[in-house]
């Protein structure tokens, strides 16, 4: 099965284009869904993440606070190492026990922090969403409420456009509309149907 990451920045529109792929009937594998999913109560991932930040993190009902977890990561590299050295490991892991049941040619793996996170080992082909970093500003701003300067630190986290551009194998450009990037999907899902004929299974 040839397997295809796909990354991009805050507020690229990865989530709309994971939906195109989706419609055509590629199975799409959500790394930030299945993080959700191992941090539920009872998960292994949550009991280390409890042990590696104690209890603070909780909500009162025992699941996670999400929000607080990141405002703590965010404010310090260590921490951040920490919960990913906890989370990451998990996530790859889930990541490939669901690509083994997978038939169908080829599958969608959306990483937010594809390149942060050596991603990279995991697919066979990059597809970056590229915007303008207006765009991105304006999209996270519409959708999360977060203002410019807090979703502009966040960006400084990311690799920056530039470089996730050179690392990529494919492009879809976003700065229009919904419209604008059908076609572009549904090139790129003919390459990949192309591409998975020719991919030897290891």
């Amino acid at each position: 099965m040839l397997r295809v990451g796909l990354t991009g920045g805050i507020g690229s529109g990865k989530t709309t284009i994971a939906n195109l792929f989706s419609q055509k009937g590629v199975p799409v594998i959500d790394a930030d869904q299945i993080t959700r999913e191992l941090t539920l109560p009872g998960q292994p991932a949550l009991v280390a993440i409890i042990e590696a930040f104690s209890n603070n993190i909780l909500h009162p009902d025992g699941t996670l606070n999400r929000q607080k977890l990141k405002e703590l990561v965010f404010q310090q590299a260590e921490k951040r190492e920490l919960l990913e050295n906890i989370l990451h490991p998990l996530v790859y892991k889930e990541i490939e026990d669901r690509i083994s049941n997978q038939l169908t040619p080829y599958c969608i793996i959306a990483i937010p922090l594809l390149f942060e996170t050596g991603g990279e080992n995991h697919v066979d082909r990059v597809l970056v969403v590229d915007c303008a970093e207006t765009q991105q500003i304006e999209r996270t701003n519409n959708r999360d409420g977060l203002q410019s300067h807090i979703v502009q630190e966040i960006m400084k986290r990311q690799l920056s456009r530039k470089e996730r551009l050179k690392k990529a194998d494919d492009i879809i450009s976003n700065n229009g509309s919904i419209d604008d990037l059908i076609p572009q999907v549904n090139k790129l899902h003919n390459l990949y149907l192309l591409l998975a004929k020719q991919v030897h299974h290891h």
